[in-house]
C-alpha cells in the first residue's frame, strides 16, 4: 500500500513539474525530457558504423580476445549490464554498444528497422574494434540480447568463438509466444496501469517524436519488477533511455513476418552456455533445455538468488560461470 501511495505521489509530482515547465522548456527540445544521444551530444563514446551512430565504449587490452555484450529489449540499453566490464580484468576485450535506435545511440524512422540490419550493425561493431584476423570473438547476449546472439550464430556459424546466452526470450516466434505468456500478463485495470496510462493525458506522441515516446515508455518499465512478477525481478535496474520506436518496430517484425534463429543453428559446433535465474518462474530448466536442444553442444547452469536481471543484481554468482566456460575456449 505504501508503495502504490509513493508511486502516486512521484506520478503527480512529476505531471505537475512537467506543466509548470511547459512555458519554459519545449518537449520537442533534445535533452528536456530525456538524455540525449550520441548524434546530439558528441562528449558521448560513440562510434559510426553501417550508416548509423551508435553509442560504444571498450575495457580492456585491445589484443586480448574479444566479448561483445549484447544488451536487452529490444530499445534497451547496456548500462545494467556493465558488472561485465570486470572481464577485462580476467583477459578479455571487453565491448560494448547500445543497438541501433537504443539507449543513448542515434534513432532512425520506424520503418526502417529490421532483423537483417542490426545483425549487420554486430558485424561492423566487431570490425571496427578486431584488431587481428586472429582474434576469438565472443558474445554475452542477455534477453533480447540473447535473441539476437543466437541470430548472429545462425547467419555466420564460423565468425563466432563463442556463445553465451542469459534466458533469451525465444529463439523463435513459437517459444516468444509461449515465453510472454508466462511472463509479462498485465491487468490493464490495475492501479498502477491507470496511473501511468493518466500520463497520456498530459503527454502524446506521434510515431517519431522519440523523446515523448521514450520518456513515457521509460515510466511504465516499471511494470516489469512489480510486486508478485513471475520473472524474479526484485527491483529497478538502471538504464539512460528506451529506445520505443525500435521496440515497435521489431513487435510489428514479430507480429507481421514471425522469425526463426533457430534454422542454421546445428551448423554451430561450438559449445554455448546458457545461463537461467533460479528466481524466475516464467523460465526455468524446462525452457533452457527447450532452447539449447537447437545447438549441437550447449551447458545449461542455474545461476542462484536472481531472477531475470541476473547481470545486474546477481553478477557474483554469474562471474565464475562465465568465466570458466570462456577461459576453456580462450
Amino acid at each position: 500500500m505504501k508503495t502504490k501511495v509513493l508511486y502516486s505521489a512521484v506520478m503527480a509530482f512529476s505531471i505537475f513539474f512537467f506543466l509548470s515547465c511547459e512555458n519554459e522548456n519545449n518537449i520537442d527540445e533534445s535533452g528536456n525530457l530525456v538524455p540525449k544521444t550520441v548524434d546530439e551530444d558528441p562528449s558521448l563514446p560513440s562510434i559510426f558504423v553501417n550508416g548509423t551512430h551508435l553509442h560504444s565504449e571498450t575495457f580492456g587490452n585491445p589484443n586480448d580476445p574479444m566479448l561483445v555484450f549484447l544488451h536487452g529489449g529490444p530499445g534497451s540499453d547496456y548500462r545494467n549490464g556493465l558488472n561485465v566490464q570486470q572481464l577485462a580484468d580476467k583477459g578479455f576485450y571487453v565491448v560494448f554498444y547500445d543497438q541501433r535506435g537504443s539507449g543513448l545511440s542515434k534513432r532512425h524512422d520506424k520503418k526502417s528497422y529490421s532483423i537483417q540490419l542490426v545483425l549487420d550493425d554486430l558485424t561492423e561493431v566487431i570490425a571496427y574494434y578486431r584488431t587481428s584476423p586472429t582474434q576469438k570473438i565472443f558474445l554475452f547476449g542477455h534477453s533480447w540480447g540473447a535473441m539476437l546472439g543466437a541470430a548472429y550464430v545462425n547467419s555466420y556459424p564460423d565468425k563466432i568463438d563463442g556463445l553465451i546466452l542469459a534466458e533469451p526470450g525465444g529463439l523463435n516466434k513459437k517459444l516468444l509466444d509461449e515465453y510472454g505468456e508466462m511472463s509479462r500478463k498485465i491487468n490493464i485495470f490495475s492501479e498502477v496501469t491507470s496511473n501511468l496510462l493518466y500520463v497520456d493525458q498530459f503527454i502524446t506522441g506521434k510515431e517519431n517524436q522519440h523523446a515523448i515516446l521514450d520518456y513515457k515508455y521509460g515510466i511504465s518499465s516499471s511494470f516489469s519488477y512489480a510486486k508478485g512478477n513471475t520473472e524474479g525481478i526484485p527491483g529497478p535496474s538502471p538504464f539512460w533511455r528506451i529506445g520505443t520506436t525500435v521496440l515497435e518496430s521489431f513487435i510489428d517484425i514479430s507480429e507481421n513476418d514471425g522469425f526463426d534463429f533457430t534454422t542454421n543453428l546445428a551448423q554451430y559446433q561450438t559449445k554455448v552456455l546458457f545461463l537461467y535465474g533460479e528466481l524466475n518462474k516464467s523460465y526455468g530448466l524446462s525452457f533452457a533445455q527447450k532452447e539449447a536442444a537447437y545447438f549441437p553442444v550447449s551447458e545449461i547452469e542455474e545461476v542462484k538468488g536472481t531472477g531475470h536481471e541476473m547481470i545486474y543484481f546477481k553478477w557474483e554468482n554469474v562471474e565464475p560461470l562465465v568465466l570458466s566456460y570462456l577461459n576453456n575456449l580462450k
